[in-house]
């Protein structure tokens, strides 16, 4: 899971970053409003913690353009030094999720980052079987089950195709999926990534016909979709492709 952090203060930027981090995500450090907002511009991220007081645009500022620009809109806690109780309703009136005072306690910090990313991202299992849009998809066999047919993927192609299904409907970055799907890899380039999409699409049947469209976004990245209406739901064999 991918988290962007927004506080002017770098003491405390590096402290939020540095718990979400610990917990296992990654978590990347804006110090302006103006800097992450050009960042939700090319890039995916999950969950935002914001600051509230920045010196260029506030973080209640900060939430209204997300809501308005990213669709769906990540989940967004903010953690800010404002504790009134007016400020509490402000803040969650303006479209946050979750308010969390400072000083920061690192052990709430992270038990309210990880119950905002089980609300927003339901379904996840830890290296189990998961079920999603009527697909099951089995790591131990980097295999996904369709009505009892099994398409085998290399591992590559499994770990993308779970990162799509988790995401249904969201639009993710180039970025976003490579390192979602295999981590950071410099042998992976732009061509490559094409070339799993590609393949994904293909051995899945990942068409309008089977009830799925999975599309470029220009500029961006890709974003898979459900297909209401579509009559089959077995994935087309490769000379059908």
């Amino acid at each position: 899971m991918k988290i962007a952090v927004l506080d002017d203060d770098p003491v405390q930027l590096a402290a939020i970053t540095a718990v979400a981090e610990d917990a296992g995500y990654r978590a990347t450090g804006f110090s302006r409003s103006g800097a992450l907002l050009s960042a939700l511009r090319r890039d995916t991220f999950d969950l935002l913690v914001l600051d509230w007081n920045l010196p260029d645009r506030s973080g209640l500022e900060v939430i209204g353009w997300v809501r308005l620009n990213v669709d769906p809109p990540p989940p967004m806690l903010l953690v800010t030094s404002r504790t009134e109780d007016a400020d509490i309703v402000a803040g969650l009136e303006a479209g946050a999720d979750d308010y969390l005072a400072k000083p920061i306690s690192p052990p709430v910090l992270a038990a309210r980052i990880a119950a905002l990313l089980r609300r927003a991202y339901p379904g996840r299992a830890d290296g189990g079987i998961e079920t999603h849009a009527g697909l099951s998809f089995d790591p131990s066999m980097s295999a996904v089950v369709v009505r009892g047919e099994a398409v085998t993927l290399t591992a590559r192609e499994f770990s993308l195709a779970l990162v799509l299904f988790r995401n249904l409907h969201r639009a993710l970055s180039r970025s976003y999926l490579s390192e979602s799907a295999w981590g950071s890899d410099p042998d992976l380039n732009s061509r490559s990534l094409d070339m799993h999409v590609s393949r994904v699409r293909a051995k899945l049947g990942l068409r309008p016909q089977n009830g799925f469209r999975l599309t470029p976004v220009y500029s961006y990245g890709y974003r898979l979709e459900r297909v209401a209406g579509a009559e089959r739901t077995t994935p087309l064999k490769d000379d059908e492709t």
